[in-house]
């Protein structure tokens, strides 16, 4: 039996998606096609188009599909600077995706500081906004590792008070707590459709009223001239089911869960990534001093239980992660790891996890002389 704790990476995909899929791949089409398998596509199409809509409580000619998340964060960014905005000012635990793109824009680019919770400080973002230059804002909902939620309202009230644009990326909130465009108040706002439990490959720009899109891929006229290319009718399908999924299964709070399993692990040393700030119901991130995220992995790994490393692993080399270093966690920067439940995760699941983090870590004190490890 194994565990799947890894939901913040990719949701497993739901067996309602699974079923729409395999019909729509038997029935083809082009959604550009005036002819009946044309017409059947292209209606799947805009089914899903309301349902994500739907989720985030916009009209449907808010929504563009895109290839993901980082696709629509790029068109996001490009459409701020076509609008007017001279600068970029991204928070310090941004996705590299909105933070690599930035760097690589036609505009200066600064970067937002957080406190050791995780949470953009809002008292530099008033000053940063006073300066010459109208600016575009990128926060995230959600961090992706901590799932630490920013302070967006009160972030927006600053932007909107300077003539700014609020980007806001919600891929890893939405689904997992209520999103509305309207309470966020964004100007853009982006999803992705595997990580509510449809297929990796799809994604979406959300536009606030009175903002419009530049295209960033050219060719035909598809998304009303706004994404050029053949739209993904199984993934857009799967996007849909999965974003009306999502809204159905809100209440299924894994918090009490989560907690649980947290006070085993810091009996044990650890300690909880973010736990002075409000946080995702599903999301647990956690370092131990002298334990690196690889050895964890494998541990957990081994006990069938999968879940993932706070940092990334490139060529043998452990990189810190980006969002604890932000947050002044840089000597523990390295020895983290996620643990995000989703819709498919039972509370048995969470205590399988603290049952085999427990072992692995009773072993490893036991072949440690006394001192070597905390």
């Amino acid at each position: 039996m194994t565990v799947y704790l890894d939901y913040n990476a990719s949701a497993l995909i739901r067996p309602e998606v699974q079923a729409l899929v395999t019909q729509i791949m038997a029935e083809g089409g082009n959604p550009n096609a005036v002819h009946a398998r044309g017409r059947r596509a292209r209606a799947h199409i805009e089914t899903a188009r309301t349902r994500v809509a739907d989720l985030v409580g916009v009209d449907t000619s808010a929504v563009i599909f895109s290839s993901g998340g980082t696709e629509s964060n790029a068109q996001a960014l490009a459409s701020a600077i076509a609008a007017g905005c001279e600068r970029l000012i991204v928070s310090a635990t941004e996705h590299p995706c909105v933070a690599e793109t930035a760097a690589m824009s036609s505009v200066p680019v600064e970067t937002l500081p957080v406190d050791a919770n995780g949470q953009v400080d809002l008292e530099w973002l008033a000053g940063a906004l006073k300066r010459p230059g109208r600016a575009m804002v990128g926060i995230h909902h959600a961090n992706n590792e901590s799932g630490v939620i920013q302070p967006i309202a009160e972030a927006r009230a600053l932007v909107a008070a300077a003539d700014g644009w609020l980007h806001v990326d919600a891929i890893q909130s939405a689904g997992k707590i209520a999103v509305s465009m309207a309470d966020l108040a964004a100007d853009s706002l982006t999803l992705s459709g595997h990580k509510l439990g449809g297929l990796q490959g799809v994604g979406a720009l959300v536009l606030a009223p009175g903002r419009s899109a530049v295209r960033i891929l050219h060719g035909a006229g598809q998304e009303r001239g706004l994404r050029a290319g053949t739209e993904n009718v199984p993934g857009i399908a799967a996007f849909g089911v999965a974003a009306e999924c999502a809204a159905r299964d809100l209440a299924h709070d894994h918090s009490a869960w989560r907690d649980a399993a947290a006070e085993r692990l810091k009996a044990e040393g650890a300690v909880v990534v973010g736990e002075g700030a409000p946080r995702l119901p599903n999301t647990l991130f956690v370092a131990t001093d002298g334990w690196d995220s690889p050895q964890q992995l494998i541990s957990l790994d081994l006990k069938g239980v999968m879940v993932s490393a706070g940092s990334a692993c490139s060529s043998g080399k452990t990189k810190p992660s980006k969002t604890m270093v932000a947050m002044g966690l840089e000597p523990l920067a390295t020895f983290a790891i996620r643990v995000s439940g989703g819709w498919g995760t039972v509370e048995s699941d969470w205590q399988t996890f603290a049952d085999a983090w427990c072992e692995a870590r009773a072993r490893l004190r036991a072949r440690q002389p006394v001192g070597e490890i905390a």
